[in-house]
């Protein structure tokens, strides 16, 4: 095909090979080198690890009680990740590694026959180095998953949309079917609509409603859908439709769900902080809008990604990774436009500041912990960041800040170019030494009592504390109780009895006690 845009002298072989390799860096590198992080690793996780204690793999449940949250898919692919890896970090965030991995070489694909191959490398390198897809698809969570999902259904709608061939269709119809089993109805709002307003601009309504309804497209994603469906339905009736259906889907858009809210410009600023540190070219995007709305497969990604924000942000329950499902189109648009990037060294600002602040986080931490800020337990967490930080971190985190100081200097490249090398320093210093380090501070405590609860070989019981996480390194459900006399319990140190308990464990906010008698 085609490319839309001129293309300038390939580059050279060596820089090519480093951007093909990166998604395998951004979202492999020390994959299990932090604990499961609380509240929704830990709760995918262990119920993960409980499909396979209870011998059910239709249903889910957390720490022995329902779980409707999310349907059936992800878990299946942990599931495999826990057979081959067992129940370990690495083993529950695989799929979401290889999601995010599968989601950039896609999208590569996807710019290269309509852009051309630089757009198509710079567009490989945008994806694996920004941050908030780093973060998702490193985590044992739904969200990479259903992204990769919603941009393969997205890609085949604008295939069949662009040449009137009916494959394409017929393969979007398997991703959003997967992906309804992965999050609900989600993945068929986002490419329906998408699809709707992009046919709706053009006046093709009847064009959208043939590719809808198409006979063989339906049954496909009835024969992917349905059956779980249906199983989840037979096994737990009135329970599955108000706590999946009523829930986690309805009242999480209508209304505020488990405290995530925002206002109607909240994604204002998460948008911008999820493409740190493209965030400058993203603004610099902009200003194209119009002239890029004249061209077809432009306006196919504006309108999705400008949709994606708009609903969310009408969305009564608001969680920052909700809008990155509308990051693919903005990161494509900006790879089109990087060689009209004016003013550099104000694009060099944002990984200036985020790799100057790396090497301060453990100062940072420790003073937060000595201040009034937020809660004890937070504090008491935070009081151990200078004690575990080791001379590797700091390495490590000056060693990078350092390289690219040299290279915003003295290399001789174009703005994005000078940003992809910062972004991809970023990634690789956030996946070897700032996430482990980070995730020992804040969750290091409770995967420590969680091993120790497991070699006591008692029941243990969460007392006023949830953190799904100590279940899954303790290998047994943990339920939320009181303990009673001579009973062992995982608390907070804020919510710590002065007297009547003996101290198993204690350190930064987590304590695993035993109550005396009284």
């Amino acid at each position: 095909m085609i490319p839309d845009a001129p293309e300038s002298a390939r580059p050279r072989p060596l820089l090519a090979l480093c951007i093909v390799l990166l998604p395998l860096v951004a979202f492999f590198l020390r994959l299990g080198g932090a604990p499961l992080f609380d509240v929704d690793e830990g709760a995918f996780s262990e119920a993960t690890r409980e499909m396979f204690e209870r011998g059910d793999f239709l249903s889910t449940y957390l720490n022995g009680e329902h779980r409707f949250d999310k349907p059936i898919l992800i878990y299946w692919l942990q599931a495999l990740g826990y057979l081959v890896f067992g129940p370990t970090e690495w083993g529950f965030r695989f799929p979401s590694a290889l999601a995010a991995a599968s989601w950039s070489y896609a999208t590569w694909y996807f710019a290269r026959q309509r852009f051309g191959s630089n757009t198509a490398l710079a567009a490989l390198a945008i994806v694996s180095t920004a941050i908030g897809p780093f973060a998702i698809g490193r985590a044992a969570t739904a969200d990479a998953l259903l992204n990769l999902l919603l941009a393969l259904a997205l890609f085949d709608v604008w295939r069949h949309l662009e040449s009137g061939r009916r494959a394409p269709l017929l393969r979007a119809f398997v991703w959003i079917g997967l992906g309804a089993l992965t999050k609900g109805p989600i993945a068929l709002l986002i490419p329906g609509t998408v699809s709707f307003l992009y046919c709706a601009s053009r006046g093709e309504f009847k064009r959208w409603a043939r590719a809808v309804f198409d006979p063989m497209g339906l049954a496909i994603f009835a024969i992917i859908v349905v059956p779980w469906y249906a199983a989840a339905l037979a096994i737990h009736g009135r329970l599955f439709i108000d706590g999946f259906i009523m829930k986690h889907n309805v009242e999480r858009f209508t209304g505020t769900l488990e405290g995530h809210a925002g206002s109607l410009f909240y994604y204002v600023i998460a948008v911008p902080l999820l493409l740190l540190p493209w965030t400058g070219p993203l603004i610099a995007t902009l200003r194209h809008v119009r002239g890029d709305i004249d061209t077809g497969v432009r306006r196919f990604l504006w309108i999705w990604a400008v949709f994606v924000v708009a609903f969310f942000s009408i969305s009564g329950t608001k969680l920052p990774h909700y809008v990155l499902y509308g990051s693919t189109p903005l990161f494509l648009l900006i790879a089109i436009h990087r060689n009209e990037l004016r003013r550099t060294w104000l694009h060099l600002i944002a990984p200036l500041l985020l790799l100057g602040l790396l090497p301060l986080l453990p100062t940072i931490f420790a003073a937060l912990s000595a201040s009034s800020a937020g809660n004890a337990y937070y504090r008491a967490l935070l009081s151990e960041a200078l004690g575990s930080v080791t001379f590797e971190y700091y390495l490590v985190t000056i060693g990078g800040l350092l390289l690219w100081l040299a290279i915003a200097m003295r290399w001789r490249a174009a703005a994005w170019m000078k940003l992809g090398a910062a972004a991809a320093i970023q990634i690789v210093v956030l996946a070897s030494v700032v996430v482990p380090w980070a995730g020992g501070v804040l969750q290091g405590p409770v995967r420590e009592a969680g091993l120790i609860a497991h070699n006591l070989g008692e029941p243990v019981f969460a007392w006023r504390y949830y953190a799904p996480s100590f279940s899954v390194y303790r290998q047994a459900v943990t339920l939320d109780k009181a303990p009673a006399p001579g009973e062992v319990a995982l608390t907070r140190v804020d919510r710590l009895p002065a007297t009547g308990v003996d101290i198993l464990y204690r350190k930064g906010g987590v304590a695993l006690v035993r109550k005396l008698p009284e």
